[in-house]
């Protein structure tokens, strides 16, 4: 049995591999310019899910399983895998920790004047009159409730928010006090002090947000996107924010990354931009490679019950 990954691997993870399975030929390569030479023999895929094409899937004749260790699939060819019938996993919860630590890190650093705070300090002010919020008590809307929305839920409770969810289904979760239907969002809009976007990439979530959701929020709202670019349309946060529909927008994702230079986002002042960086950590390859293993487990025994097993005909 042949593993390729095309994903660049730590050497001490892959020591760690070739230890646990000894029958198995690993071969690591450093991206898919690389690997897909080797491709034709690969059984098993380790991929980040971008270097993916229709092309490579047709070249790879004896792939069985594509491992993408990275919750992103959204560019995955779906077409050419469900033509061939192979098996695709994900590593989805594995930034749960990281990017639930990033949301609220952003909203107190918008509550507590981080931005201004720094510039004084640069410039040796010494300005008591920076006006001071607390993120306690408030209320916060999550769209997207699976694992990232459900750790933010917790985090946001040991601040003893309200907190609101909306995911396709509505249904009630540990930690959320209620939970919407996409369809039923805007009934609560008005009522939000955060919203958080951790919204997949899919069909039905492009341009989920629109201009009139952030008209219907208070101005004093802070959006926070860390899910994908293609939940909101450029042109309607740029427009809420330099209206004044919303008070702030902290945006990690973007439709085009990466963000251009002459984008006005980087140079407005209700704006925190990032790079795509709120699922960073030096635990990744580690969460990541556990996840593989543990549904590697289930492929040698025959068995069905992979984790995050994708279903490549709804993309998610």
């Amino acid at each position: 049995m042949v593993i390729l990954s095309s994903a660049k691997i730590s050497e001490k993870h892959r020591k760690t591999l070739r230890e646990h399975y000894p029958n198995a030929t690993f071969i690591f390569c450093s991206n898919m310019d690389e690997a897909k030479h080797k491709i034709k023999h690969a059984e098993i895929l380790i991929t980040f899910g971008e270097d993916l094409s229709a092309d490579i899937i047709s070249q790879a004749t004896n792939l069985k399983w594509i491992m993408v260790i990275s919750a992103g699939i959204d560019q995955l060819p779906f077409e050419a895998i469900n033509e061939r019938g192979i098996l695709v996993t994900n590593a989805r919860g594995i930034h749960k920790v990281p990017m639930a630590e990033y949301a609220i890190s952003m909203l107190l650093q918008v509550y507590r004047q981080e931005k201004q705070l720094i510039e004084n300090e640069a410039a040796k002010k010494w300005d008591r009159s920076v006006r001071m919020k607390e993120i306690t008590g408030k209320t916060i809307l999550i769209a997207g409730t699976g694992a990232i929305g459900q750790e933010v839920a917790r985090l946001a409770k040991a601040f003893r928010m309200k907190v609101y969810g909306v995911s396709r289904s509505g249904r009630d979760l540990e930690y959320f006090d209620k939970n919407f239907s996409q369809s039923k969002m805007e009934t609560v809009l008005p009522e939000v002090d955060f919203v958080v976007s951790v919204l997949p990439s899919t069909p039905s979530t492009k341009g989920f947000f629109t201009y009139d959701h952030f008209k219907q929020m208070p101005n004093h709202a802070v959006f926070l996107n860390m899910g994908r670019g293609d939940a909101v349309r450029d042109d309607d946060i740029i427009r809420a924010l330099q209206e004044g529909e919303i008070a702030h927008a902290v945006l990690d994702v973007f439709a085009e990354e990466p963000l251009p230079e002459n984008d006005p986002r980087w140079t407005m002042e209700n704006v925190t931009v990032t790079p795509h960086m709120s699922g960073i950590s030096p635990h990744y390859q580690k969460r990541a490679l556990e996840v593989f293993e543990e549904n590697l487990k289930v492929y040698l025994q025959n068995r069905n019950d992979f984790v995050n097993r994708i279903d490549v005909t709804k993309g998610y």
